[in-house]
């Protein structure tokens, strides 16, 4: 049986006249439009001025950095790189601190300090370099997967923002897909998510096979949350070696993805890497409903529902209901801009798998409540144990792993 975690409020509902169907419209394409800005290109900071810096790599299938290339240009290439992200010093736990306009001041916004092209090779060597010495938890990397209408810039920024606020000691790294500035492209978003799926399959392959690492656990959000379930169950039919292995936690916040389609990515996977973080007022999740047919969107799932709630206990995730903490307009960026749930996502990689250790997660400073229980599938039956001859008094007993001291 495995815990999830809630801190849950009602959903409402939206429905009535034509007029009232295009209000509903332009809000959710004003929410849409808030929960992901759009890069006002690169920048390279002055580092003298002594931001907090956090070294990532970054993956991306972006022709260019910023401009028409970086929205739209996708060749399914992969494009590697080392940044370093300074972190203003008086940044404040949920915030993205950046210009409205002009060039970034590092010590009030994140900037970008500096930044080195690598190719594959060098890409291995300089991770292999970045986890030489390090131990427990701090070998973990962290994939970063953003959603739909975000901007290189701010996908950088906001893993650095989310390794600061979540105080993740070990490697990030982003794989950031060509996504368009432009709402009424949300279709065109996804054919360049899908034509990104085989670099980040790759991305997934690379990590999990390089020796050094730990557990390589997953943030996506949105649009990112498809692509990242898609490119893991490509890995999982092909039968990636160390998938399972090195497989940590896989978090999926507000997932823009079909309820159905949802239940076939995960049929490849085991469900105990997996939890998913819902707000039931996301009106981004919503809009994309409406778009969809009016098909469930499983970040949008509602776990005081009684259908919603048995939905969720099926799929024998962990399900961590951001309802609460969500923006009261938008709710689509909960995950990384309201305080607890961000510090929750720390807390959670950076602990002892629940097969491995009982944990305690906790919001902040206060126990989370109104605890969701999901049970996961039953695991297959055990081979039948071959028969051990019996041991000699003199024998000494085998020591098993995890087993209780006497």
């Amino acid at each position: 049986m495995r815990l999830a975690f809630s801190c849950a409020a009602r959903r409402g509902t939206a429905e009535g006249s034509p007029c009232a169907v295009w209000a509903f419209l332009i809000a959710g394409l004003c929410a849409l439009a808030l929960s992901g800005c759009g890069s006002a290109g690169m920048e390279i900071a002055d580092s003298a001025a002594g931001p907090r810096p956090v070294s990532m790599f970054v993956v991306s299938t972006r022709k260019g950095e910023s401009g028409a290339l970086s929205e739209a240009g996708n060749d399914g290439e992969m494009r590697d790189s080392l940044q370093m992200i300074g972190v203003p010093p008086g940044h404040q736990v949920g915030q993205l601190e950046r210009p409205s306009i002009g060039a970034p001041d590092p010590s009030r916004h994140f900037a970008l300090v500096k930044r080195r092209s690598l190719d594959e090779t060098a890409f291995l060597t300089e991770l292999a370099s970045h986890l030489s010495g390090r131990i427990g938890s701090n070998r973990d990397i962290l994939l970063y997967v953003h959603g739909f209408n975000t901007g290189y810039d701010e996908a950088r920024f906001r893993l650095a923002q989310i390794v600061q606020d979540g105080r993740f000691g070990g490697v990030p790294v982003l794989f950031t897909w060509p996504s368009t500035n432009n709402l009424l492209d949300y279709g065109a978003a996804k054919e360049s998510a899908t034509v990104s799926r085989d670099a980040l399959a790759k991305v997934i392959r690379l990590l999990t096979e390089t020796p050094d690492v730990g557990r390589v656990h997953i943030l996506a959000h949105s649009m990112g949350a498809w692509l990242t379930m898609e490119a893991l169950r490509q890995d999982a039919i092909a039968g990636s070696p160390k998938l399972n292995e090195k497989l940590g936690d896989v978090m999926l916040a507000a997932p823009d993805i079909d309820l159905n389609v949802f239940r076939q990515q995960l049929a490849r996977l085991d469900p105990s890497h997996v939890f998913v973080l819902v707000a039931a007022n996301d009106r981004a999740l919503s809009l994309s409903r409406t778009l969809a047919g009016d098909r469930p969107r499983l970040g949008a799932l509602d776990p005081k529902n009684e259908a919603d709630r048995a939905a969720l206990e099926a799929l024998g995730v962990r399900v961590y209901d951001l309802t609460r903490e969500a923006d009261i307009f938008i709710g689509h960026g909960a995950y990384a801009d309201a305080p607890d749930a961000v510090r929750t996502i720390g807390a959670q990689i950076t602990a002892p798998r629940p097969q491995d250790a009982n944990v305690q997660a906790v919001l902040g400073d206060r126990p989370v409540d109104d605890r969701i229980i999901a049970a996961p599938l039953a695991p297959p039956a055990a081979p039948a144990a071959p028969t051990v001859p019996a041991a000699s008094p003199s024998a000494t007993p085998a020591t098993v792993v995890g087993a209780p001291t006497p």
